[in-house]
């Protein structure tokens, strides 16, 4: 399953990657620049007599210029997403009232509920989608010990339907991602 985690390695391993490019980079430029290269002069540009074309100064400015916007892109995209707050109709369909429930507020108790069964160490709880069906999003962390099936019997039995009743849902689609502690049950 991947995890946020994932990504983050994914993101070090490339960054890296990309740093030591650079630091090579600078160090072959460095000995050209003070002759310890002896097939390159310390004083020879990078196209030897000659002005480089008009064309391939605008085609470095638009390699530079498109470096810079995924460079922008890739900030943006560490950027944690926060959850925006979801409607869910509180009458019935005809009706035209509507309350504005933020999804903290939704799925605090479920969490708070989950995390007071046997061998629950931690649970996270997230509602996404439209709010004329959402989902819910579980990250459960469990004792090594713990009865799994009837931790997982007692979510989808107990928890979720109170959560589905309170939202006034007729069904609520769930997925769980089910972590192990490492170490054993105090």
């Amino acid at each position: 399953m991947t995890t946020r985690h994932g990504a983050a390695r994914l993101n070090r391993t490339l960054l890296a990657v990309f740093g030591l490019a650079l630091i090579s980079v600078g160090g072959y430029a460095l000995a050209a620049h003070f002759g310890r290269l002896g097939w390159v002069g310390p004083r020879s540009g990078l196209i030897p007599d000659a002005r480089p074309p008009g064309w391939m100064l605008w085609a470095i400015a638009g390699v530079g210029c498109l470096v810079a916007l995924g460079c922008v892109w890739w900030a943006i995209a560490q950027l944690p997403r926060k959850s925006r707050s979801v409607r869910w109709r509180a009458r019935a369909r005809d009706s035209a009232d509507t309350v504005a429930l933020d999804t903290a507020v939704a799925c605090a108790p479920v969490s708070t509920d989950i995390e007071s069964y046997d061998g629950v160490r931690s649970a996270a709880a997230r509602l996404s989608g439209p709010g004329s069906g959402p989902g819910l999003h579980l990250v459960v962390t469990a004792a090594p010990d713990a009865d799994v099936a009837a931790l997982r019997d007692r979510i989808r039995t107990h928890a979720v339907p109170r959560l589905r009743q309170a939202l006034e849902l007729e069904e609520l689609p769930v997925e769980m991602e089910l972590r192990l502690a490492r170490e054993r049950s105090r």
